[in-house]
C-alpha cells in the first residue's frame, strides 16, 4: 500500500478527532460538576499550568524547527510528538479546569477588552483548525511523505505557533480576574 492510500486510511480517523474534540471540549465547557451537586473542589491552581504548557508547546515548536533546519531529523520528530503530547495535556487540564470551576468573565475595559477578545476569539477558532493539520503534518513524516509533509509544515508551524503564544497571551491577560 502506498502513502497516499495509508493516508487516506489515517484520514477517517483525523477527520473524525478533528470534529470529535471541538464538539466534546465544547459539551464539556457547558457542564460543571459542582453546580450538578458533585462535591469536587475547583481546580483553581490549572490555569498558570496550563498556560506554562502552552508556552513550552511554543518553545518546543521553535526548536523542533531548528532541529530540522540543522538536519536533525530525528530531534525534530522528538520535539514535535512533546509538543502534540503538550497540546493533549493542556486540553485534558483545561477541560478539567472549566469542568469544576465558574468561569472567569475578563475584567478589563476600553481598548484592552478588544484586544483581549480578538486575541481570544482567533485563539480559539485557530486551535480547531490546527488539529487536523497536525495530525496530517504528523502523519505525512510518520509515514516518510516528506515532500508532503514539508508542505502542509509551512502552514501548520506558524498557526500552532500562534495558538500556543496565545493560549499564554489570553491566560495573562486574563489572570488577574481569577477568584481564587
Amino acid at each position: 500500500m502506498n502513502n497516499l492510500a495509508k493516508e487516506r486510511n489515517y484520514k477517517k480517523i483525523i477527520t473524525a478527532l478533528s470534529i470529535i474534540i471541538p464538539i466534546a471540549v465544547a459539551a464539556l465547557f457547558s457542564i460543571n460538576l459542582r453546580k450538578l451537586g458533585f462535591d469536587v473542589e475547583p481546580l483553581s491552581f490549572l490555569p498558570p499550568i496550563y498556560a506554562t504548557i502552552n508556552g513550552i508547546t511554543a518553545i518546543t515548536l521553535i526548536a523542533a524547527v531548528i532541529a530540522i533546519k540543522n538536519g536533525n531529523r530525528k530531534l525534530h520528530e522528538q520535539l514535535n510528538t512533546f509538543a502534540i503530547a503538550c497540546s493533549l495535556a493542556f486540553l485534558l487540564m483545561y477541560i478539567a479546569y472549566h469542568i469544576t470551576s465558574d468561569s472567569t468573565k475578563f475584567g478589563g475595559e476600553g481598548f484592552v477588552k478588544y484586544i483581549y477578545y480578538f486575541i481570544l476569539i482567533s485563539h480559539i477558532l485557530l486551535s480547531i483548525i490546527i488539529i487536523p493539520l497536525v495530525l496530517t503534518t504528523y502523519l505525512r513524516a510518520k509515514l516518510g511523505d516528506f515532500e508532503r509533509h514539508k508542505k502542509i509544515a509551512r502552514k501548520t508551524f506558524p498557526l500552532w505557533l500562534y495558538v500556543a503564544i496565545t493560549g499564554v497571551v489570553v491566560y495573562l491577560m486574563i489572570s488577574p480576574y481569577y477568584v481564587h
